[in-house]
């Protein structure tokens, strides 16, 4: 898994985040450290994970290491995607104290976030495996943190829906309703795009087999959501679509269902939960000398 997943710490926007998160927690000094340890003291710290899960944002834990002490030393055990256990120690870092303990608090609550995505998400995935299906994230993210907690869906070995408004159009339930209908919205996006020479594709919200069909009459369309479906009707509109469209299954889905779901035959599996209310895992780093 880690062989291929791109490394997010040298995304630009990432670098941004990192500046700005270490400007509001440094302010105008770790007074903590300065008043009782001598800027020249050289110490050692282990990252250690003290949950069982997949880990991301070692990358990124590195970068914010280097940032605050340019000559840190870094050994590292564990890559981005892996999985780990309790006990298992992602890298040592043996520097400047200073550095690593203005370091500290950041690199674990990006990491124990972007740990829980992973986490979360494999374990979606891995509940699907007998399936071609595939697990999405949503736009459910935290403001400005999007670019990571996506990445972090990677990480599990999921998938990213669109990054934001402008990389797909997708006709959710109140543009449907202001627009008149299913027909209309998807009439009116194909000729939006015609006319702003976009290449964008077009998925439609539907809550009902009646909303399915209607879809289907004015395609084309790149994807049918199938919103707050149950398995079963969930199966019946896949067979109605007829592989006219990608299928995407959404709402009211969890672990315990998943499997369900991807049985009905969906080509997507979109979970909001995977970011919007995910567990951290728990990681500490600890000075040893």
């Amino acid at each position: 898994m880690s062989n291929i997943l791109a490394d997010i710490s040298k995304d630009p926007r990432v670098l941004d985040i990192i500046h700005a998160a270490l400007k509001e927690d440094i302010g105008t000094g770790d007074h903590s450290s300065l008043s009782c340890i001598s800027d020249s003291k050289i110490s050692a710290a282990r990252l250690i994970f003290k949950d069982t899960g997949i880990a991301a944002g070692l990358n990124i834990a590195y970068v914010i290491l280097k940032l605050n002490d340019p000559d840190v030393e870094i050994e590292v055990f564990k890559q981005d995607g892996d999985a780990v256990a309790y006990g298992d120690i992602g890298f040592t870092a043996k520097g400047k104290a200073h550095g690593l303990l203005k370091s500290e608090r950041l690199l674990l609550n990006i990491m124990q976030r972007l740990s829980g995505i992973a986490t979360v998400t494999r374990k979606a995935q891995d509940k699907i495996s007998a399936y071609p299906t595939k697990v999405l994230d949503t736009r459910k993210t935290t403001p400005n943190l999007r670019v990571l907690e996506k990445w972090a869906v990677t990480a599990g070995g999921g998938a990213n829906h669109r990054f934001g408004l402008y990389d797909m159009i997708m006709l959710k339930d109140n543009h449907i309703d202001v627009s008149g209908g299913i027909s209309n919205a998807i009439q009116r996006a194909q000729q939006y795009l015609k006319d702003h020479q976009l290449s964008l594709g077009i998925e439609v919200e539907t809550r009902n087999l009646d909303e399915v069909q209607q879809a289907l009459d004015a395609m084309p369309v790149q994807r049918i959501m199938l919103d707050n479906f149950s398995p079963e009707l969930t199966a019946e509109a896949v067979k109605l679509i007829n592989k006219r469209c990608e299928t995407e299954a959404s709402g009211g889905i969890t672990l315990d269902n998943i499997e369900q779901y991807a049985a009905a035959g969906v080509d997507f599996i979109s979970l909001g939960m995977l970011t919007h209310s995910v567990k951290s895992l728990d990681i500490s780093f600890k000075i040893i000398i």
